[in-house]
């Protein structure tokens, strides 16, 4: 350990560096001096509010519309649109739908829909722990949790599995060591495929019909609420911890603890025997990365997929960060990648369907020259940590069900650079790479649907949980 402490000293000041941009931009309160808090001070008595007239919603250009009553062509029923304009020989404005086509439509079944307004949910994080604190917790965490690389060579770290032995790579990552899988910490709430021999979810095997999506409401929309935040707690921690020369067994020590802090299951573990508490997908990994003893280096971009159980509920959530300096290439792909869930989230209404949440996605990744990766979906998420609907992210899917206030699920497209969407998987199950080797970045929220739009329920502290903000490469630099 003596050898790895002195590592953790000369990393000191790349650590305080990177999170010295953090700190720059902390919204955190400054703390109450003693003769202020002791002060009185009148309260003032509010004024009553004004009442304002409802806005007058009237079909013009731009507007947003839903289309109804129709008897020929009722597949339209149903589905949004923007108002082009106005045919006055015929009387009916020309439509345009989300799947790009345009259809010529009488007022009569046109309906305006009303901007979404949702206001941005209260977080309950009171402040920012400080770098210096943060940075001792790290070094407590790594010098206390059990590793097993603790006696071994740099060499024996990076040495892959025999299954890799003959196995012919599409790009230049290899696999590491890999740690043996850490035991569910005792007073967990555990899911159901914790302790299994093979992690296999009996509840989650007892859905037959994709179609039957559950509705989260009352106290159970508050648990979840409450998974989500925590859900996103535990990605910032991570997150913070990630820059070159941070292994991935590393991310997953500290995100374990991290959900033994909040008295959280890390939903990944043993979930179909999944090793890890944690994906971490560097590079050419889409999905599903096993952290291992491979350092990250500078150049890299790397994906943290977290998912936690709390209390009966998951919450799933991820995004794709940048390690020191990237090219414009990897650049364009991660940034990419967030326009197209942001693309996603913008259609997330009562009427909208699952289907259509594909050719959205897909639209984006080609404007941005990536492709979508049609292996893995978005998914409901509650009480089963993959449930129904299923929501591809690719144009003419085949995915049922419309959209209805309550429904909760994730939307995560995977983008790869190019028009390459192909994927394969490694020998150890798992971790899935891009075919040509090629980069892939991924982004990832929970969504529950409302009576006028979608909130975020992992949305990032400090911004709106109505909507995604555009898109800041800083934010996501490490």
């Amino acid at each position: 350990m003596e050898g790895y402490e002195a590592e953790q000293l000369r990393n000191q000041a790349v650590m305080e560096a990177v999170m010295a941009d953090d700190a720059a931009g902390s919204d955190d309160e400054p703390a109450t001096t003693g003769g202020a808090a002791k002060s009185k001070s009148r309260r003032r008595k509010k004024k009553p509010a004004k009442e304002q007239d409802a806005p007058i919603l009237e079909l013009r250009p731009g507007v947003d519309v839903l289309i109804q009553n129709l008897t020929g062509a009722v597949e339209l029923n149903g589905q949004h649109g923007v108002c082009q304009d106005l045919n006055a020989e015929s009387g009916r404005w020309n439509v345009r739908l989300r799947t790009g086509d345009t259809k010529a439509l009488k007022p009569d079944n046109l309906s305006v829909q009303a901007p979404v307004q949702v206001k941005p949910a209260k977080s309950k994080v009171k402040g920012k722990v400080n770098d210096k604190d943060f940075s001792a917790w790290v070094e407590k965490t790594l010098r206390e949790l059990p590793s097993a690389v603790a006696q071994m060579s740099p060499e024996e770290r990076l040495q892959m599995d025999d299954e890799f032995s003959d196995y012919q790579f599409s790009g230049t990552l290899r696999p590491a060591h890999v740690t043996p899988q850490m035991e569910p910490h005792k007073g967990f709430n555990l899911p159901d495929y914790a302790l299994h021999p093979e992690g296999e979810s009996a509840s989650e095997s007892a859905v037959t019909r994709r179609g039957d999506i559950p509705v989260v409401e009352g106290d159970e929309l508050l648990t979840m609420r409450e998974a989500c935040r925590l859900g996103r707690e535990v990605l910032d921690v991570a997150s913070r911890f990630m820059r070159a020369g941070v292994t991935g067994d590393e991310i997953d020590r500290i995100l374990s603890q991290a959900c033994v802090d909040r008295n959280v299951y890390p939903s990944p573990l043993n979930y179909m025997g999944f090793p890890k508490s944690v994906c971490v997908s560097p590079n050419e990994v889409i999905c599903h990365g096993i952290p291992d003893c491979r350092p990250l280096k500078d150049g890299d971009i790397v994906n943290l997929d977290v998912s936690i159980y709390h209390k009966g509920f998951h919450s799933d959530l991820n995004e794709t960060f940048f390690i020191g300096q990237c090219d414009e290439e990897s650049h364009n792909l991660v940034r990419t990648a967030y326009n197209a869930l942001l693309a996603a989230s913008e259609m997330i209404r009562p009427g909208s369907f699952y289907r259509e949440v594909g050719g959205v996605v897909q639209t984006a990744a080609v404007k941005g020259g990536c492709s979508v990766v049609t292996s893995y979906c978005g998914h409901g998420v509650g009480k089963l940590f993959h449930g129904p609907p299923d929501v591809p992210h690719y144009r003419k899917n085949k995915a049922v069900g419309i959209m209805k206030p309550g429904h909760v699920f994730t939307v995560e497209p995977m983008l790869n650079v190019g028009g390459n969407g192909g994927d394969m998987t490694w020998p150890d199950d798992w971790t899935a790479v891009t075919r040509d080797g090629k980069r892939s970045a991924q982004f990832e929220h929970t969504f529950l649907v409302t009576e006028s739009g979608c909130e975020l329920l992992t949305a990032r502290v400090g911004t709106d949980s109505g909507s995604m903000p555009p898109f800041n490469a800083a934010d996501f630099q490490r």
